[in-house]
């Protein structure tokens, strides 16, 4: 464990190696200083600003190996030097000092506390290096540039930066999204326009305060980069396997990740690593934590317990993936109800009624509502449409298929159960224009429906002005202009980023829409001229609260609606046009609601309900 020294500049170490016979600092030049056993692990000092590196010497069968140079796990920073190799830390590798990443003895930023936002909840995921690559700043990809993106997000209405994996992860090992952490409790030095990514990051989160917005950081800590046994050992493996992995009965390692290893969370040493990481985090001002797998440490119950009590302390959000490949945990399942969670099944029934699936029409109500078929809470839940992996919401309505041929894996990998639809033209190429403005017609609906409903809404970075990865769903090793945000797409798409700004706006003026509360009785549900239509055919729901009167109609045909709630009413979003919001114009006792559309009426005075629109009105 690095932990800061006194003020005369020592650095302190402690390592936790209980079954090592010999633990040692290396340093660059070669000389190695014995570290002393003791009761808490090996412990030893360095003088501050030195790079160095680790050798523990045990028996092999303990998977220790003293030709190897390690990275302390609990290292505040890890340098690469120019020559490194991840091959070489393989088993089948030829370790070589001038091959290894190194542990750097810095201090790491004086703690600072968060600040909550005073808005509701929008959240926006974003990847550091792929939001602002492509932008013309003098140090795109990094912290500081994501800073100059923070006034736009504010306008958008953006009160919560999710950021993807920031912690140190292997600049060889290929995965661009970062899920495959080195050093569970180091930032990624590569995301630094300067020497101290840490103090960076923590510039990134104090203008973002400064913006009324949180951030929230994506954490991977069931896992690390060292895979299965035939992965590279570069810390934990060959220092205390037994004690930071899930084996099975014959040594091999536990996958519930799809990576080669868990973490075992049973362990107090794993526990402690853990912790330490959030302890630091935390302490540059961090909001939430958004843990990646949440249910492989439930393998541990009382621990993710324990991490509740801990961010209750720390007046911490939480929010987990509450899956891996083994369990599925999804709302009440989950064994603290603190958290939040990420909710797929949002996902996937909100994207089954945009592509009018048969049956669709009861979840949608409960997915409309919070999920309360799921938590115990309507804040518990984080709806989202899209995320990382998957589909980009502009792909979502462009391609039936998948197409990640560029991965490498023969198109195999990613889910194939997207629940999308193009619209009737596969990509982007030759495409008419009228499945053009279907399309865009149907981003309209998409997010409307992520915005009309209970809960915490989230959406991937890009998504407001048609972001496309060319039908690449699993884009994880896409360092390129395939995860790039396209930023030329923002003048083409400037109407939606509009129209999403001000649904935003919308969603923010009607505080039932972000309420803690269950809606229950205060909503009521409708079908085109009476109570809702549950049959399996149906496509179509209408619900009146709290003055929104809102009319989904995913039928490929028009529809009449009866306006079955007193008025008078106005309509104010209708995404059948062009712009989604419209002149307020009186609504009538009944309104025709185009193809795919989503029509949103607002309960007004007489006097404010003056105007025109595209909006048919009825009277039946």
């Amino acid at each position: 464990m690095a932990v800061n020294g006194t003020d005369a500049g020592d650095f302190e170490i402690r390592v936790h190696a209980p079954r090592a016979d010999r633990v040692a600092v290396v340093l660059e030049d070669g000389r190695e200083r014995e570290l002393r056993r003791s009761k808490t692990g090996w412990v030893g000092s360095i003088e501050r600003g030195t790079r160095y590196g680790l050798r523990a010497e045990g028996q092999s069968r303990l998977r220790f190996d003293g030709r190897r140079i390690l990275v302390d796990p609990q290292a505040t920073e890890v340098w690469f030097p120019a020559g490194h190799q991840r091959a070489a830390a393989r088993p089948a590798g030829t370790p070589r000092f001038e091959t290894a990443p190194l542990a750097v003895a810095t201090r790491w930023p004086r703690p600072v506390a968060g600040r909550r936002t005073t808005r509701p909840l929008v959240v926006y995921e974003a990847h550091v290096r792929g939001t602002t690559r492509r932008r013309p700043h003098p140090a795109p990809g990094t912290f500081l540039a994501m800073i100059d993106e923070l006034p736009r997000l504010a306008e958008l209405g953006v009160s919560v930066v999710e950021l993807m994996p920031v912690h140190q992860f292997d600049p060889d090992e290929g995965n661009y999204w970062g899920y495959m952490p080195l050093v569970f409790g180091a930032v990624h030095r590569q995301y630094a326009a300067g020497d101290d990514a840490a103090a960076e990051l923590a510039e990134l989160i104090a203008a973002a305060h400064r913006h009324d917005i949180e951030v929230w950081l994506d954490i991977v800590v069931n896992h690390t980069t060292e895979e299965d046994e035939h992965g590279p050992t570069y810390n934990l493996r060959g220092l205390a396997d037994g004690d930071y992995y899930a084996h099975h009965a014959d040594g091999s390692y536990v996958d519930e990740a799809g990576t080669g290893n868990i973490v075992d969370a049973t362990s107090p040493a794993a526990q402690v690593l853990v912790m330490s990481a959030l302890d630091r985090f935390a302490d540059l001002g961090v909001d939430g934590l958004r843990f990646d797998l949440a249910t492989v440490l439930a393998r541990s119950p009382d621990f993710v317990r324990a991490i509740g009590d801990w961010a209750d302390r720390r007046s911490l959000r939480l929010i987990a993936e509450p899956w891996d490949t083994v369990r599925y945990q999804v709302g009440r399942a989950f064994p603290d109800q603190r958290w939040m969670q990420w909710n797929d099944r949002f996902r996937d029934d909100m994207r089954s009624l945009l592509r009018a699936e048969d049956g669709m029409i009861p979840a949608v109500i409960k997915r409309i509502q919070g999920s309360p078929d799921l938590f115990g809470r309507p804040d518990r839940t984080v709806n989202f449409l899209t995320a990382h992996d998957g589909f980009t919401m502009y792909d979502l309505v462009s391609y039936d298929h998948k197409h990640n041929d560029a991965n490498g894996w023969c198109n195999a990998d990613g889910a194939g159960d997207n629940r999308s639809w193009n619209c009737g033209w596969e990509g982007d190429c030759g495409v008419p224009t009228d499945v053009v403005d279907l399309r865009r017609r149907q981003l309209r609906n998409a997010m409307c429906l992520l915005m009309l409903s209970h809960g915490t809404p989230m959406f991937v970075a890009g998504d407001e002005f048609g972001r496309t990865q060319g039908g690449n769903n699993n884009a994880y090793n896409q360092d390129n202009e395939t995860s790039w945000i396209d930023w030329e797409r923002q003048a083409e798409f400037a109407a939606h980023e509009e129209f999403v700004r001000r649904l935003v706006e919308f969603r923010s003026d009607h505080p039932v829409l972000s309420s803690t509360e269950w809606w229950g009785n205060r909503i009521t549900w409708f079908g085109v001229d009476g109570a809702p239509d549950l049959a399996p055919h149906s496509r179509s729901i209408a619900w009146n609260l709290d003055g929104i009167y809102a009319i989904v109609n995913m039928w490929w045909e028009p529809l009449t609606f009866q306006v079955l709630v007193p008025g008078p009413w106005s309509c104010c979003i209708d995404t059948a046009h062009p712009a989604g919001f419209v002149e307020p114009s009186p609504a009538g006792s009944a309104v025709v609601v185009d193809p795919r559309s989503i029509v949103v009426l607002r309960r007004t005075s007489e006097s404010g309900a003056a105007g025109a629109s595209g909006l048919r009105s009825a009277t039946v």
